[in-house]
């Protein structure tokens, strides 16, 4: 048998997954401009740098970029599950859940940066002839 939590933990619970939610949808808006980005370094690298190396990891950033986007998206749908006819109150099990999301989306943010790293050092090596 279920028992609905008190109003004030169900408030704060409702409260905390709100939280999660906004910055989730900060970080799959990130997502999305890095996606657009990625387009345009492609065609950097296709006109200019012409480095195997770079598009490969090119394209392998797309792909991961790709599917922690589908993971964020699907865990979206769980926490709007969740606020909305979950029962479960919001403890340490669930903000840790939120942050092995955030190491993710983190660890991906500095991938991109190494890669931009990279890709302007090449760039600054480049003269016009």
């Amino acid at each position: 048998m279920e028992t609905d939590l008190p109003y004030k933990i169900d408030t704060q619970r409702r409260l905390c997954i709100k939280k999660d939610l906004i910055e989730l949808s900060q970080w799959i808006d990130m997502l999305s401009t890095i996606n657009d980005e990625l387009d345009l370094l492609k065609i950097i690298e296709k006109q200019l740098l012409k480095t195997s190396r770079i598009e490969a990891n090119l394209q392998a950033l797309r792909r991961k970029n790709t599917l922690i986007m589908g993971v964020l998206c699907k865990y979206e749908q769980e926490l709007n599950k969740e606020y909305e006819y979950g029962k479960r109150e919001y403890d340490i099990i669930r903000a840790k859940e939120h942050e092995k999301k955030r190491d993710i989306y983190s660890v991906l943010i500095q991938e991109f940066f190494q890669l931009k790293k990279m890709i302007y050092h090449n760039l600054s090596k480049y003269q016009r002839g």
